[in-house]
């Protein structure tokens, strides 16, 4: 008997095919957990354990992480995180697109930041008081929190359609720096959106100074996705490498007719410009988005359903074009009467996803947006839909290589050295599932339905998903910078 063998490990998971999160190739072998943490990975048949779940034929996987989620509410109000771990999430990423739920400062929030959830949600005047709230009343996954500038400009300044003054510059920079030292692993910005629009290159970068060589990441909605996605591209550019930040472009995509077939073009770009610089992408597997609705997001779709309006709760899961007819009134009209509302928009091709889920630097992300009372499909389908889908099913990348884009890579992007990957001493966040039957059950008409093939899901070696639910387990921490 070896001396692993003569450990007592607290769970043993037992017969399955190991893929570490690295790109390797899966290997038979048994895994121990002791505490939060992974202690042992191999052949284990001798060692004692108090708990052992049995895994022939199934996948063993690191957890996914959710590299690009709106879940920042929705991990206060909803802390199963059913939407999550039913598709074996075990970490989501917060704060993206420019709006985090803190810091805030008793102001309603502004579009977009309405997408995280209600009014009252956005009580922390600092970044330390909500991950301390998240500490206090832990949800069932990882928070992995990044402070966004629109959230910054709506606690500081009166006119966001303006750019920001020197003062108020200097305000938001103190913001920032205090969000920093509560731990937060970056920042973001929606500089596509009209509350972050007027942001110039200088305000962001006078904002975020203080995050100057430490190596963190800027997360972006790029000002531009459609006809004007390359300059966009280089303001991005630009801003990381003033800062010295690693740049994520979130949810890569080529937004218009005129503008499908151009991911080569897109892509092209990155790849020389990550020989001089860090830069990786994610992606969602659809061909439609969703955001908050006005002029400016329903521009270039080609359809658009309705995900919730507040004052016509009825119109989710509606046509736009249909409601716009039956009230006989044109678009702009329309929208004005089912604002503050959300929609999906389908405005995408189907062979730029796929050439971009190709791509070696993307990441998967969902974009779920929680809150929506007709959700877009990707909240509850996008892992299993990779897996089952676009890995298995159609071959664009192997499933090793699959799982190390939703795992390994992006726990490598975002800093964080001991998850991601199935070795010892890494935190025991992992997703079994059945690579043959894995798929993705939610869809235009039943977005939330759960997925299909997810056996087992642990959080920090607490099992949080099993037999086809929640098993009510609150293990997630508020990970925060070293």
């Amino acid at each position: 008997m070896t001396s692993e063998q003569t450990l007592r490990f607290d769970t043993i998971i037992a017969g399955g095919t190991v893929i570490d999160g690295t790109g390797a190739p899966g290997v038979r072998a048994d895994v121990g957990l002791i505490d939060d943490r992974i202690a042992a990975v191999g052949a284990l048949d001798g060692a004692q354990a108090g708990k052992r779940i049995d895994a022939t034929g199934l996948t063993v996987a690191p957890g996914f992480i959710d590299c690009h989620t709106h879940d920042d509410g929705y991990l206060l109000t909803s802390p199963d995180m059913s939407a999550k771990v039913s598709q074996g999430v075990t970490s989501v990423v917060i704060g993206n697109c420019g709006i985090s739920l803190a810091p805030t400062f008793g102001r309603p929030p502004a579009p977009p930041m309405n997408l995280l959830g209600a009014d009252e949600l956005f009580r922390f005047k600092s970044f330390k008081g909500f991950l301390d709230a998240l500490d206090e009343a832990p949800a069932a996954v990882n928070a992995l929190p990044l402070v966004g500038l629109t959230t910054l400009r709506r606690s500081i300044m009166e006119d966001l359609e303006k750019a920001a003054t020197r003062d108020e510059i200097d305000a938001m920079r103190q913001l920032f720096e205090d969000s920093l030292d509560a731990g937060v692993l970056g920042f973001s910005t929606g500089l596509f959106y009209p509350n972050a629009a007027a942001s110039t290159p200088k305000e962001v970068i006078g904002v975020a100074e203080p995050a100057k060589g430490m190596d963190l990441v800027y997360a972006t909605h790029l000002r531009n996705e459609a006809d004007f996605i390359m300059p966009a591209l280089e303001e991005a550019f630009g801003i990381a490498r003033q800062l010295q930040s690693r740049l994520v472009l979130s949810h890569h995509k080529l937004i218009g007719v005129q503008n499908h077939g151009r991911a080569t073009e897109t892509l092209g770009r990155v790849h020389r410009q990550r020989l001089t610089q860090d830069i990786a992408l994610d992606l969602y597997p659809y061909t439609a988005g969703s955001s908050v609705l006005n002029l400016k997001t329903v521009e270039d779709t080609e359809r658009v359903v309705i995900s919730w309006s507040d004052p016509h709760p009825e119109m989710a899961g509606r046509d736009l074009e249909e409601v716009c007819a039956e009230w006989n009134l044109p678009l702009a009209e329309t929208i004005d009467r089912l604002s503050p509302a959300g929609g999906i928009l389908f405005m995408m091709a189907e062979k730029d996803v796929q050439e971009i889920l190709r791509y070696e630097a993307t990441m998967i992300g969902s974009d779920g947006l929680p809150n929506d009372k007709f959700p877009h499909p990707r909240l509850w389908g996008t892992f299993p839909r990779i897996l089952g889908h676009y890995s298995r099913d159609l071959g664009l990348i192997d499933l090793p290589e699959a799982v190390h884009r939703m795992t390994g890579l992006t726990a490598q992007v975002f800093g964080l050295t001991d998850r991601g990957r199935i070795a010892p001493g890494c935190k025991a966040d992992l997703t079994l599932f059945d690579a043959r039957t894995i798929r993705d059950r939610a869809d235009w008409a039943a977005p939330t339905e759960p997925a299909e093939g997810i056996a087992h899901v642990l959080v920090n070696g607490t099992t949080v998903w099993t037999d086809g639910q929640s098993t009510g387990a609150r293990p997630g921490q508020a990970v925060r910078r070293a």
